[in-house]
């Protein structure tokens, strides 16, 4: 059973429960570290990704097997995180938009140089990376994690995020230069 995929154990789930306890092993420590981006709190972030589990559980027959579990997965994991955000009524995003609904910060970027590899050729401490990562906005942090460390696709993490894709591309290469700033590479 451990080598079925995603979307087959989703089906599964309603005839054995070992297929979910699968899928949470599976996904559990990647969704822990994307809430963690949002929130910032390990105890916060633990809370809520029992909250994506539980939500995941009590939802999975209305998954649509023939789209992708893991992002299905983890929109489920970033609506929570921003629902707790709520719920704690702290600020959640500041979207860097003019009244014409123009991105201001995307446009003004003018260094065309930058690459992840300039960033992460420096030879960082898990700390030194850690530590920038905090100076960036909540969704800036996620769209990192979801990019580098989840290898979703800028479609998947638009889907994921319900930003448009030319957004999340610009604030992608937005939170790549900040990070270059605050790192000083």
């Amino acid at each position: 059973m451990i080598d079925l995929s995603d979307e087959e154990l989703a089906r599964q789930t309603n005839v054995d429960e070992k297929a979910l306890n699968i899928l949470i092993k599976r996904y559990a420590d990647n969704i822990y570290a994307f809430i963690f981006h949002y929130l910032g709190n390990s105890s916060d972030a633990e809370d809520a990704v029992q909250d994506v589990f539980v939500k995941v559980w009590k939802n999975l027959r209305k998954f649509d097997s023939s789209k992708k579990f893991k992002t299905w997965l983890f929109t489920i994991a970033k609506n929570t995180a921003v629902d707790f955000l709520r719920k704690k009524k702290m600020a959640v995003f500041a979207d860097f938009v003019d009244e014409d609904g123009n991105n201001f910060i995307a446009e003004n970027i003018t260094d065309q140089s930058l690459s992840a590899d300039l960033i992460f050729d420096r030879n960082l401490t898990a700390a030194d990376l850690k530590l920038a990562l905090r100076k960036l906005d909540r969704e800036d942090r996620a769209i990192i994690s979801l990019y580098f460390n989840d290898g979703f696709n800028f479609r998947e993490i638009a889907e994921i995020l319900n930003k448009p894709l030319n957004t999340v591309k610009s604030r992608l290469r937005r939170s790549l230069l900040r990070l270059r700033a605050i790192l000083k590479v």
